[in-house]
């Protein structure tokens, strides 16, 4: 199995130093990877509260592509997750574009995860739609596909126009592991027909979780995929319980069939409770005792 860690910048802070010395750390530890979340913009909680659960996105947050490009050249063999950046609030080429350049310079160490995304602030700063997100994000994966695997693309859909025309640098595989974060079915659908896994956040162990996996499977099948090709992701903290609990919790993932566990110390949406600490100490410690405790299971 995958293990990843998420980079808890807004507890650490996002300077240059800690990012490189965060990020280093966990890539000698024996993690496989770090993973960043995204927003652009932050509302002020004291003019617009935010809804139980959600996380405060007027705390730090750098761009993702900018940060990466960065973590790229501290590391040597991490791989780079967006968990998730939100895709339609973005235009599409230029996303295309960042996206490859990227996976050029981190030499394929690129996994590009993406949503919907929940803000609607955010859409209305950026000059989006945040009522048609879902099908336009559709035709967004659509043309970044083709401009990754082609020189040069014709393209004409609802939203898109590209007249011959096409990207360089490229991803030298012609294309970037893309993965779907959300729980509605429709992104089940989506996942089973464009993706290459799924970032299941809501469900605890349990039934309900080893439900959607089944039924992503199913979906995958029908889409004429193959269902064990199809990676499948939960994010878990040490914020719950203690040594004993968390190698339970993975070996349940693992035996659901899931490939990658994210260790994701600052989240606290859904059933998840983020750690208690917020010093950069902390966070090496409880990354560092959280790996010692399940690197045999790996």
């Amino acid at each position: 199995m995958y293990l990843g860690v998420a980079m808890p910048l807004g507890d650490i802070g996002g300077d240059p130093g800690t990012v490189r010395d965060f990020a280093q750390m966990a890539e000698e530890t024996g993690y496989h990877g770090l993973t960043l979340p995204d927003h652009v913009l932050g509302a002020n909680p004291a003019s617009t509260p935010l809804a139980a659960g959600r996380p405060v996105a007027s705390s730090l947050y750098h761009d993702p592509f900018v940060l990466f490009g960065f973590v790229a050249a501290c590391t040597r063999k991490a791989e780079l997750s967006t968990q998730v950046l939100i895709l339609a609030q973005r235009q599409t080429v230029l996303v295309a574009k960042q996206a490859a350049s990227l996976d050029v310079l981190c030499e394929g160490r690129f996994r590009f995860g993406i949503g919907v995304g929940w803000n609607e602030i955010e859409f209305t700063g950026l000059n989006e739609n945040f009522h048609d997100r879902g099908k336009r994000s559709e035709e967004q994966v659509q043309v970044m596909k083709a401009l990754w695997a082609q020189p040069f693309v014709n393209f004409k859909g609802k939203w898109h126009t590209i007249p011959d025309a096409g990207i360089n640098p490229r991803p030298a595989r012609g294309s970037i592991p893309l993965w779907f974060g959300g729980h509605m079915d429709v992104t089940l659908k989506r996942t089973a027909k464009w993706g290459d896994g799924w970032m299941m956040l809501a469900h605890p162990p349990g039934d309900a979780a080893i439900g959607d996996f089944d039924k992503l499977r199913r979906y995958t099948e029908a889409e004429g995929r193959d269902p064990g090709s199809m990676g499948l992701e939960v994010w878990t903290s040490t914020g719950t319980g203690a040594e004993a609990a968390w190698r339970e919790e993975f070996l349940f993932w693992k035996k659901a069939g899931v490939t990658h566990v994210t260790l994701h110390n600052t989240f606290g949406g859904y059933q998840h409770k983020r750690m208690q600490g917020r010093t950069m100490a902390e966070h090496v410690d409880a990354v560092q005792r959280y790996y010692k405790t399940v690197a045999d299971l790996l």
